[in-house]
């Protein structure tokens, strides 16, 4: 009987891990808690005779799969996948996958949550502006920038888009205007959402550069990942542009000088906020849950992420 291990040290809502459960069950595999450990070696003893994993913000490294002799696969309920070390996991012979889209109304919400508390200048008391009108760009259009496009009509703002992977024509069909780079996009637009991964080629490249080549009342808004951001250049543009505001829902590095001497113009969430929501918990644990069962049982690995 295949055993799936859920090791969370921020587990999954109740009814979340019940949902898993029947789904796990219900395929006549073993589900195995490990829920709020608090040490490495609890990890590394609950994973010796699993055949799969279900995490979330868990680190799973070299170590952990030297461990995990049964492993086969390792699923992170969730978009992003930087806490997994992918090669490790490829030399291991473990296939490792997401779970797209599960999360993405979850943090297209909070983005607008961010952007209604920005131009409103923090709920200071002082006069701030509307969103509607203001032009918007996307960077890139996945699944949460899909998202971000679809709520933006709402408010009647003006959409722009960028992803150099994904055809023009789709962006176009959901009645958003493509450009060409991201330098147009910050060039364009007043204001821009951030859903780049951290990767070798985005890490710090919304530099100062590309910031400062923004319209007047620029704000910036990255539920992505913090890697993304050039700190220098960040700091460069609160310095230089007094109309310049950046909102974020993953700390920077340079949080306690930035709280300090700009808190009309930044603000970040006390821990990354953009899946917080029971609903985004209950279907990333669930879809997780369901492609290990079906890559055991068929060998499906439509969401594997590793090579």
């Amino acid at each position: 009987m295949a055993k799936v291990l859920v090791a969370t040290d921020k587990p999954f809502a109740a009814v979340a891990v019940k949902g898993i459960r029947d789904v796990v069950e219900g395929a006549g595999m073993e589900l195995e808690l490990l829920e709020k450990y608090t040490q490495k070696s609890q990890l590394l003893n609950a994973v010796k005779d699993v055949d799969a994993v279900i995490i979330r913000s868990d680190i799973i490294d070299a170590e952990v799969l030297d461990a995990a002799k049964q492993l086969k696969i390792v699923v992170r309920a969730g978009a992003g996948y930087d806490n997994v070390d992918l090669d490790s996991a490829t030399a291991h012979n473990v296939v490792v996958m997401n779970t797209p889209g599960q999360n993405s109304n979850a943090v297209a919400e909070l983005v607008f949550g961010m952007l209604v508390y920005g131009a409103r200048n923090f709920f200071n008391g002082t006069s701030g502006s509307e969103l509607k009108g203001k032009k918007l760009g996307i960077l890139a259009y996945g699944n949460v920038g899909r998202n971000v496009a679809r709520i933006a009509k709402g408010f009647d703002m003006e959409i722009y888009a960028y992803d150099a992977y994904t055809p023009v024509i789709t962006i176009e069909n959901d009645g958003v205007k493509p450009v060409a780079s991201t330098e147009e996009l910050f060039k364009t637009c007043q204001i821009v959402s951030l859903h780049i991964p951290a990767t070798a080629e985005t890490k710090a490249s919304i530099n100062y550069e590309l910031m400062n080549y923004m319209p007047k009342g620029a704000m910036v808004v990255n539920t992505a990942r913090k890697e993304v951001m050039d700190e220098a250049g960040l700091t460069k543009m609160f310095e230089e542009r007094t109309d310049f505001k950046y909102i974020s829902d993953i700390k920077p590095g340079i949080d306690a000088e930035l709280s300090a001497k700009y808190p009309d113009r930044y603000f970040a969430t006390p821990k990354k906020m953009g899946a917080q929501t029971a609903e985004a918990n209950i279907n990333a644990g669930i879809a997780a849950a369901k492609q290990i069962v079906d890559y055991i049982q068929t060998g499906n690995t439509q969401f594997k992420v590793n090579k």
